[in-house]
Parts: C-alpha cells; sequence; structure tokens
C-alpha cells in the first residue's frame, strides 16, 4: 500500500521563507507556482479553480498589480506584460510574465536585480513560448537566448542567491491554450516532443551556470490526470504538489530540516496539517535563524552550494557529480 505523506504546511513555507525574497519568473504555469506559494504563506488552503484561470486581476489573496494585466491591455501577444507583487511583514514574492527568456524586457528586469534589492531565491522557466511563437526553427535562437540569460544572470547575483530552472511540465498533443494563438495552431501536435529538446538543453545549461534544476516534466509524468483540459495547465493539487517540492528543494539547499516531508495529495478538500508548532522568528535581520537545538553551528542560513541537489534524470549517474536521486 503506497503510503501517505503529509505535505509542506502554511507555518513550514512561512518560516523557511522568512525575511526572504522571492522571484518567480515565467509563463502562466509559472504564474500559478507564484500564486500556490502567496497563498501558502498566508494559509492552508487550494487555489480555486477562478485563481488558476484568472490572470492580469489587480489583486489576489492580498498581492497587488505593479505592472500590465489589467492596468493595461490584456492580451495573448508575445508584448503581453504582468508583473505582480505580494509582500508581508516578513515576505516578499515577485512574479514577472515573460515569453522570452532573453529579451529587452528581460534585460530590464534583470536591470532591476543588479540596482535594487537582491532576491534570495529565483524560481524561473520559459520554453513553451520560446519554441511556439518567434521562430520556427526555434533551436539554435533557444539555446542562444539561454546562454546569454544565464550568463548575465550569474553576474548581476550574489553567491547565495538559489536559482532554480523549472523543466516544463508534459503538454498534451491535442493542447489549447492562449498562447495557442490560430497563426501556430498547426504545431501543437508537436509541441508536447519539442518541449522534452527544449528541456534538456536548458536543463544542460542551467546546471552548467551552477543553477539548480528541478525536473517538473519528470516528475508529473504519471500525474496527467491532474492537466487541465486545454492539455498545458495543471489543477491546484499539482500546484500544491509544485510548491513543496520546491520548498523542500530550498530547505535542502540551505541545510534547514523540514520535519515534515514533500507530499502529494490527492484532493483539494484534505486538510493540511501543520507541523509542531514553533515560534517564527522575530529578528529584523534579511535571513532567517532557525532554532539553536537543530543548527547550533549556523547564526544564519544562506546558500551552500555543495549542499545543492538537482533533479535531472536524464543525467548519467554513472558520471554525474550529483549523483542519482531516484
Amino acid at each position: 500500500m503506497k503510503e501517505t505523506m503529509k505535505p509542506v504546511s502554511h507555518q513550514q513555507a512561512s518560516q523557511l521563507l522568512h525575511n526572504k525574497f522571492v522571484v518567480v519568473l515565467g509563463d502562466s504555469v509559472q504564474r500559478a507556482v507564484y500564486k500556490d506559494l502567496v497563498l501558502l504563506l498566508q494559509k492552508d488552503k487550494y487555489l480555486s479553480l477562478r485563481q488558476l484561470r484568472s490572470k492580469g486581476e489587480m489583486s489576489f489573496e492580498q498581492d497587488c498589480l505593479v505592472e500590465g494585466g489589467c492596468l493595461s491591455e490584456m492580451h495573448n501577444g508575445t508584448a503581453y506584460r504582468e508583473v505582480r507583487q505580494f509582500q508581508s511583514a516578513h515576505h516578499l514574492v515577485r512574479f514577472y510574465f515573460v515569453t522570452r527568456v532573453y529579451s529587452s524586457y528581460m534585460k530590464s528586469i534583470l536591470e532591476d536585480f543588479r540596482h535594487g534589492l537582491k532576491p534570495d531565491v529565483i524560481i524561473m522557466n520559459s520554453c513553451v513560448w520560446d519554441i511556439s511563437r518567434y521562430n520556427s526553427k526555434w533551436l539554435d535562437d533557444y539555446k542562444e537566448n539561454l546562454h546569454k540569460f544565464f550568463g548575465e544572470l550569474k553576474g548581476i547575483l550574489p553567491e547565495e542567491t538559489l536559482v532554480v530552472w523549472n523543466l516544463t511540465m508534459p503538454l498534451g498533443e491535442g493542447m489549447k491554450g492562449g498562447f495557442l494563438v490560430p497563426e501556430i495552431e498547426h504545431k501543437a501536435p508537436q509541441l508536447c516532443y519539442d518541449v522534452i529538446d527544449g528541456n534538456f538543453y536548458s536543463g544542460t545549461l542551467a546546471d552548467a551556470y551552477g543553477m539548480d534544476v528541478l525536473d517538473l516534466h519528470f516528475q508529473f509524468r504519471f500525474s496527467l490526470r491532474h492537466r487541465t483540459k486545454d492539455g498545458v495547465h495543471w489543477n491546484a493539487i499539482a500546484h500544491r504538489r509544485i510548491t513543496c517540492l520546491l520548498l523542500q528543494h530550498t530547505a535542502q539547499a540551505w541545510g534547514v530540516h523540514m520535519s515534515c516531508p514533500v507530499a502529494t495529495v490527492e484532493h483539494p478538500e484534505v486538510t493540511v496539517q501543520h507541523a509542531a508548532k514553533r515560534n517564527a522568528s522575530k529578528s529584523a535581520d534579511y535571513y532567517y535563524r532557525p532554532p539553536s537545538s537543530h543548527y547550533h553551528q549556523h547564526e544564519y542560513v544562506m546558500r551552500s552550494r555543495h549542499v545543492s541537489h538537482h533533479y535531472i534524470p536524464y543525467t548519467n549517474p554513472r558520471s554525474s557529480r550529483h549523483g542519482n536521486y531516484y
């Protein structure tokens, strides 16, 4: 009988990301990643269908629309913009909607990082729009843009920033979605295979640039029942699992013990169990201070490259320095 494991709770998520600045970059799937994280930082609830489907709204669960969305023209073009931000006393989470991994707009985002507050965590993905909306012979352009983006990002961010590159989740052959405008509908049957190639190149390059790779394509290959009818997006259960995977990965990278392991819950009405109550740090410092009984040797929890875990099943475990995590 399959063991049922408890998911990450609101309290654990809130404590792990205490006084942290998290940035999420990507398309509509990544927007739902942002939304589920913002929701979990406040309460043990799942996203509603309406929340998953909404885009560009003025406010979502105490966040605010900073730029684009309903503040300007709503459309499915490559120039669509949406910047959202959630801020509480001890959390800052920002989302940028992007349709290409490297562009003039991405340069402006990188300038935000260069001259503004440096993120503690960046969670990002850019693939489906890159390989479908710009060039029919997309591979060379995609590779070049990945090199440019990863190179510039590496030069801007401090060493302790945790960068997680999410590989694109499985697409359905009969997909339909906002990005799939009439002029590219003929590409739909091939895109689910092109994404696999795009994942291979983006994951390989991200790893080469010293970033972490979370292979969501691999993780959800047998969870297609949680994909929505459009063949592109995913339901609330899938997104809570993504959040749990990301938080567990972050905890491992920072050397933080989470008393409750990652789980897949099978119904959105299941009540998420709280971990044992612990006093949250009230320090004004920009780092979370873990309980001294567990981390007496560390004054602060910071990024440590030697404990990073990579989720890339296509890496040969015999030659990989990361070993086999499956």
